[in-house]
């Protein structure tokens, strides 16, 4: 019986340091709002911290870590491949305007 205790303390002080650091890579995010980054760098700054709290996430709270099928790595990876494929979309339909124009809100 003791030994089922141990290790339910044992993840439970796992779920209470990934909170701490989910709440201070939270403020890290905010505090980094406060920089005056250019806008590339602002966004790239604001992926990495929010990358590394989902990964967080998805190890821990998902139970992720401690899985044994590779299969699922697999898709996690493959995600983040297409993630990134989505992400780069746009910057590659922005960069065939022609030069001098000016980009406007609609209103």
């Amino acid at each position: 019986m003791s030994d089922a205790h141990a290790d339910v303390s044992k993840h439970v002080k796992t779920y209470i340091a990934v909170f701490a650091t989910l709440a201070t890579l939270t403020v890290i995010t905010v505090w980094a709002s406060t920089w005056h980054f250019s806008h590339p760098v602002a966004i790239a700054v604001a992926l990495a911290i929010a990358s590394v709290k989902a990964t967080l996430v998805a190890t821990i709270f998902m139970h992720l870590k401690w899985e044994k099928a590779g299969n699922i790595w697999f898709v996690i990876a493959l995600t983040a491949v297409f993630f990134v494929f989505l992400v780069t979309i746009p910057s590659l339909v922005h960069s065939d305007k022609p030069m001098g124009t000016v980009f406007t809100s609609w209103g």
